[in-house]
């Protein structure tokens, strides 16, 4: 989803230091578990057989819903509601907007996502790939105050979608948020992310390309691995764990 995915121009696509999409899966990593979507991957209005991809033997889903606090994805609700049909565990990722405030953002969020807290519902995800103007402090204390106003909501820890070079850097590094699941996006072809100097002992989800194929899927997609067994993902697909999450 990195950078592609969003509406709003960036700057910073020459310092992304990612290695480039692959679509083949790297010797001795975890198994692969599924895709993250958003409109790019309907094409012409095409839609997703989201059949065909818990066919082909994926476990989960993840779709965009929002953005700042003005986009809605046109696709989230057929598109959350054919993963659930489809048997798919869901998940959710809400794109930041650091240059406008982080309530409101959450509060927005939370109201698209109401109906995905339930069985099989990954906790939310906040996608943090860009910096909105703001120096690491500021930014570390935009984060501080979305997840303050979105997980008494949820009650559930957020998870934190982004890229090595962005949290050394945006980021400075902060340690403060490594209680919160990463799902880091690491394009690097061997057998384990490239880690952010953040705090984790490790990662939840790894994005390891954003040039897959799936049947079901029109476009090219990114695909991700769950960093454990698929028994270990249904449980953390499930609301009821709160806080531990």
């Amino acid at each position: 989803m990195i950078l592609r995915r969003s509406l709003i121009t960036l700057s910073i696509a020459a310092t992304v230091g990612l290695t480039g999409g692959l679509s083949t899966v790297p010797a001795g990593a975890a198994p692969q578990v599924g895709p993250d979507v958003s409109s790019h991957q309907h094409p012409g209005n095409a839609s997703i057989n989201w059949f065909a991809v818990r066919a082909a033997g994926q476990q989960l889903a993840m779709v965009k819903a929002t953005e700042s606090t003005w986009y809605v994805n046109p696709y989230f609700v057929t598109d959350s509601l054919a993963m659930r049909a489809a048997g798919l565990i869901r998940g959710t990722y809400h794109y930041a907007d650091p240059s406008r405030p982080a309530a409101p953002q959450a509060l927005f969020y939370a109201t698209v996502v109401l109906g995905q807290n339930g069985i099989l519902d990954l906790p939310p995800v906040l996608d943090l790939e860009h910096s909105g103007g703001l120096g690491p402090r500021a930014l570390a204390a935009w984060v501080r105050e979305y997840f303050a106003v979105l997980e008494p909501l949820t009650g559930r820890k957020t998870i934190i979608y982004t890229y090595p070079q962005f949290w050394n850097t945006a980021m400075g590094a902060t340690r403060e948020f490594a209680d919160h699941p990463l799902w880091i996006a690491s394009y690097n072809g061997g057998a384990g992310p490239q880690m952010p100097r953040g705090g984790w002992r490790t990662w939840r989800f790894w994005q390891f390309t954003d040039s897959g194929r799936l049947p079901g899927v029109p476009t090219r997609v990114d695909l991700n691995r769950y960093n454990g067994s698929i028994g270990s993902l249904r449980a953390y697909g499930n609301a009821i764990n709160v806080f531990g999450s």
